[in-house]
């Protein structure tokens, strides 16, 4: 197991020194690692747990004596004074011993949310796109909120019940000797059946509530995509359909939950309690018959007895609890140890980039898929502009993700100045290379902000020079705000020009070695495409360009054009040369 976590930790496109190590071979165990961190925060919690239980039983004992010493002829009265206060000074410290385990138990809940869901963060970001591509963002979200809310509320208030339930078990066994050694067997009695019980109760509710866990998943997953694809609902006046198949996950979740009520409705120990109450009492009348029990063990007895009221009780809530948080953990830690297929390479090469590239051989598939790419050969030389084009479907974009690590090759290679992009440290590769895709992504935040995304630490003149780079400057200034104007998320209040025109401020900024614009001028009008292709012209001065697209005027200034049809490469050359020697870049302007 060890082998195999070292594996998944190397196997990570992106790692953070860890906070502390964890074991991630089982939930139990996961849990554990993070816990032994905070050890002494259980010891707190576990002298809170036995303190309240133990001055919880002071009650009925200083109760009986009390009872005792009124039925005295003549009545002892004198000495209630010091029963009273007996009880009142116990109880006082049984709070403060209560408050330390509830606060402590309040502490370790939050510190271990806080970090496992730093752990799963960090875990996300470094699975590779192929991960990303299949698994369902609804479900990443609700593992990353809700259940690890859920592991919070098994440590309080679960675990916290479960400790100090334990210890109200025992008091009975430790304190009815005392009145008669043959009254701990209805004690002992009702500790088996209770255990019993547990053990039947936590077998059949543990496929329930990882039933719930993940219906809860499916509900979240289809919510997200709903509201994520909200333009194409409304456009599609899909509406009620939506509702219908929200409704069917909604039923589902509800049914999860409804089934764990069924099972917590026949929980076996309130009736056991009921037994055992009613044992109690007629054992301990049958020893005061006998006159080996006065009215006050009796009673004090009885109260002790009722101890077993505050288990039994919590635990109906408290180990369902646990139960959730052991499905949450389990779900949380397949998504953490689920592996990934490109790794950070920290001791590969972190030499300065010049920009020579070269594809070797290269086929690539997507999973199980037919290859989108085969015996992809060609090169590119520092500095030079080149211009892939090719019909839909050509795998013109899956190329050029070949090039930053975005995946990875099936077979052959992809070298940048010569050497394996998978014997490349990941981050440089990555810092020196600048993709801007069709499908443009911004975050709810500042135009600066979205600018600088790359280069956090670059001046707010630094900023305004890519964005007047970008033909960007002009719009920006547009806004009421300028550069602090705050965006809708995926920039959906900007148009797709304006949108695009970030995205090449934002790489301007990076400086990148390589850059690759996957036709990333489609959205831009007319009257502003001039003044793009000329940022363009600039910026691919000096550094490696690849450009995909279909707009002639970008493909015309190219040093090179790559042509790709049905996954290979169908012809290499310049514009001149392509349109006398190769029908299928003919046929790209005639079709």
């Amino acid at each position: 197991m060890a082998t195999s976590q070292m594996a998944i930790e190397e196997a990570a496109e992106f790692t953070l020194a860890e906070q502390y190590k964890t074991n991630r071979s089982g939930a139990g165990r996961w849990i554990i690692s993070h816990f032994k961190r905070y050890w002494y925060v259980g010891i707190v919690i576990l002298i809170g747990a036995f303190g309240n239980a133990a001055l919880a039983s002071v009650v009925p004992i200083q109760v009986g004596q009390a009872f005792d010493a009124i039925l005295q002829n003549p009545p002892k009265v004198d000495l209630l004074a010091g029963f009273a206060w007996t009880i009142i000074i116990s109880q006082l410290i049984r709070g403060v011993l209560q408050f330390g385990r509830n606060f402590g138990a309040e502490i370790l809940g939050q510190l271990l949310e806080r970090n496992i869901r730093h752990e799963l963060y960090v875990s996300l970001l470094g699975k590779s796109m192929t991960f990303h591509n299949l698994q369902p963002v609804g479900d990443t979200m609700a593992r990353a909120t809700n259940d690890v809310r859920e592991i919070n509320f098994m440590f309080n208030p679960g675990f916290n019940l479960v400790i100090g339930s334990a210890n109200f078990l025992i008091m009975p066994l430790i304190v009815a000797p005392r009145y008669h050694p043959s009254l701990v067997l209805v004690p002992i009695l009702f500790i088996i059946g209770y255990i019993l019980a547990l053990w039947q109760y936590l077998g059949e509710l543990d496929p329930i509530t990882t039933k719930v866990r993940s219906s809860f998943g499916e509900l979240n997953t289809r919510l997200s995509e709903a509201l994520d694809g909200i333009e194409t609902v409304k456009g599609m006046a899909q509406e009620e359909n939506e509702v219908g198949l929200f409704e069917k996950n909604a039923r589902r979740f509800r049914n999860a939950f409804v089934w764990q009520g069924d099972v917590e409705a026949r929980f076996l120990p309130l009736l056991l309690l009921g037994l055992a109450q009613g044992g109690a009492l007629l054992h301990s009348l049958i020893l005061f018959r006998q006159g080996l029990l006065t009215t006050g063990d009796v009673i004090a007895f009885f109260g002790i007895i009722s101890l077993f009221g505050f288990p039994t009780f919590v635990s109906l809530f408290a180990y369902s609890q646990v139960s959730l948080g052991n499905a949450s953990a389990r779900r949380i830690l397949e998504l953490i140890n689920r592996e990934t297929e490109l790794d950070q390479n920290v001791a590969g090469s972190e030499a300065e980039m010049k920009g020579a590239i070269e594809f070797r051989d290269v086929t690539f598939n997507y999973g199980d898929t037919d290859p989108v790419l085969k015996n992809v050969s060609f090169k590119v030389e520092p500095g030079q502009t080149v211009a892939i084009v090719g019909q839909t479907g050509a795998g013109k974009t899956s190329l050029a993700k070949l090039v930053n690590r975005t995946y990875d090759v099936d077979s052959g290679q992809v070298l940048v100045d010569g050497i394996d992009v998978r014997d490349w440290q990941l981050e440089p590769l990555r810092r020196g290379i600048s993709i801007i895709e069709q499908d443009i992504f911004l975050f709810s935040r500042s135009i600066a902000d979205n600018i600088s995304f790359g280069c956090q630490n670059d001046s707010q003149a630094d900023i305004e020079a890519a964005a007047k780079a970008a033909q960007a400057h002009e719009f920006i200034l547009d806004f009421k705000d300028g550069y602090d104007t705050v965006i809708g998320e995926r920039g959906v209040t900007l148009s797709g020009g304006q949108r695009q025109r970030l995205a090449l401020a934002r790489a301007f900024l990076t400086d990148p070695t390589i850059l690759v614009l996957d036709d990333s001028t489609s959205a831009i009008d007319s009257a502003t495409e001039d003044k793009i292709q000329r940022a363009i012209y600039n910026a691919a001065k000096g550094r490696t360009t690849l450009i995909i697209t279909h707009r002639l005027s970008q493909i015309r200034w190219a040093d090179l054009i790559v042509v790709m049809r049905k996954g290979e490469v169908a012809a290499v050359g310049t514009h001149e040369d392509l349109l006398r020697t190769s029908e299928a870049y003919r046929r790209i302007f005639t079709e």
